[in-house]
């Protein structure tokens, strides 16, 4: 839809179904004469494909400008200060070998070969034109962030910020780059990014008080690769009261553990007396092609490898307790915790949210059921890969406390995995039912994620305290939530 100065509106597609445009992506030129979009049609196997079409705005003609095939498909078109150049994203299709790479390629509206853009190690995030005609692109980089310019010419990239996760780029015309910053000790902040001086944080309401604990970046080899991640440690922590930890995995599982989170707040936990470890193992994004393949195709051995190689690295210190101890995840970090619960019983208590456990039913039933059926086919093409990582195979050996909890409008992971996950916790439980120490939390409201601030508050009450119970010995969590 095209809105005019005036508020008059003209649809630009008013002939196309439901696919072609759904989660589109689309910008318009300088000019308004002309519209990108991203373009998705259906393929076979009950895949789509997204191209990238310019529409004229008085005539409503349409011309391909990039079309998918079965090897890569496009998006994020986004038009050059002047026009002559649209910058997209292409990525590539995932296989059992590979997964899926993007990148960031600069095109001549006029015609001619495209650009590549060298970023290096770093994962696409924000994109904007300068007005001097570079491109800025925002993204992942080595569990923080950077900001880098690339010359449309050449690809070259230089960076122009670092050292935090930088998103809604709006650069000014004096060249002046204004963005919103943040860490994993800091919500986003308003930042004002010069080429003679750092990121100098601006005026803004939303700032939070003193952490309650320390921030530090800590590594590991872990077989000729290093493997880090960031460590919070209560400010109460000694060698004579050393602090329980915390393992959380990421989800994905191509993320990183590089930003402040308001749902997944590991000062929550710090504040409680927790130390927590937030590990950017193998398939994180911001270590390049190497790092996002790395584990591929979603190998939870690998994964948990380096989680607890980095775990352990950290546990030697004497502030830290490595007798009492907790893993959480949510998404593909509740498929870790899924499948960890089955292979170790080394921590205290598990939390998983949103976790995969049945395989052969999750990749049939998610919403991302074609590029999962891709990567990993029918469990009678891989039988080994199926028995060896789906946890529901495991669940025998599961003898740590775990709280699962799981929204019931969860379309990426549904609710039917938790469902399914609690029935082989609850039926194989060889005790009598009051001392099963399983616990279920269902949020009939939610979806992927917990974002009712209501809900937030029972979802971060309920798992602190289960950690609370099995970790330090607290009181059980009651039948009935008080919170």
């Amino acid at each position: 839809m095209l809105v005019s100065p005036d508020g008059d509106l003209t649809d630009l597609t008013p002939d196309v179904g439901t696919v072609t445009l759904y989660a589109a992506s689309a910008d318009l030129s300088p000019d308004g004469a002309t519209a990108a979009t991203s373009w998705t049609q259906r393929a076979r196997g009950g895949e789509t494909r997204s191209s990238i079409a310019l529409i004229d705005t008085t005539t409503l003609r349409r011309t391909a400008l990039l079309t998918a095939d079965d090897d890569s498909q496009y998006g994020a078109p986004l038009f050059s200060r002047d026009g002559s150049h649209l910058a997209v994203i292409r990525s590539t299709a995932s296989s059992p070998q590979d997964t899926s790479y993007s990148r960031l390629e600069i095109h001549p509206i006029g015609g001619g070969e495209p650009v590549t853009a060298q970023l290096g190690d770093l994962s696409i995030g924000d994109l904007a034109w300068a007005e001097d005609g570079t491109l800025l692109v925002a993204g992942d980089l080595h569990s923080s962030g950077a900001v880098l310019a690339i010359d449309p010419a050449t690809g070259a990239a230089r960076t122009i910020a670092a050292d935090g996760v930088f998103s809604a780029l709006a650069p000014a015309a004096d060249g002046t780059l204004f963005a919103l910053r943040n860490d994993v000790g800091t919500p986003s902040r308003p930042v004002r990014i010069t080429a003679d001086a750092p990121a100098r944080e601006l005026a803004a309401p939303g700032a939070v008080d003193a952490l309650p604990g320390t921030l530090e970046w800590v590594g590991t080899d872990v077989d000729g690769v290093r493997v880090g991640g960031w460590l919070c440690v209560p400010a109460s922590a000694s060698a004579a009261q050393p602090a329980p930890v915390m393992l959380w995995i990421h989800g994905g599982p191509h993320g990183s553990y590089n930003a402040w989170s308001w749902r997944w707040c590991p000062w929550l936990a710090v504040e409680r007396g927790y130390a927590v470890l937030m590990p950017d193992p193998a398939m994180s994004t911001g270590y390049g092609d190497a790092g996002l393949n790395r584990g591929w195709p979603r190998l939870p051995d690998v994964v948990f490898h380096e989680c607890e190689t980095l775990f352990d690295a950290v546990l030697l210190r004497p502030e830290l307790d490595a007798t009492r101890t907790a893993m959480l995840g949510a998404s593909f970090g509740g498929f870790m915790a899924n499948w960890i619960a089955g292979h170790t019983d080394r921590f205290d208590a598990i939390v998983t949210h949103a976790g995969l456990w049945a395989l052969d039913q999750q990749h049939r039933t998610t919403d991302a059921a074609a590029s999962k059926m891709r990567v990993h086919r029918h469990e009678e093409e891989l039988p080994d890969w199926y028995r060896a990582y789906s946890p529901h195979h495991a669940s025998g050996s599961i003898t740590t406390p775990m709280l699962v909890t799981h929204g019931n409008r969860d379309y990426r992971v549904p609710v039917s995995e938790a469902l399914r996950l609690w029935w082989d916790l609850v039926s194989t439980w060889d005790g009598e039912p009051e001392t099963m120490p399983h616990r279920f939390l269902q949020l009939t409201s939610e979806n992927h994620w917990v974002l009712t601030p209501s809900n937030a508050l029972a979802w971060n009450q309920a798992v602190l305290a289960f950690c609370d119970q099995h970790v330090l010995g607290a009181e059980p969590i009651p039948e009935v939530l008080p919170w």
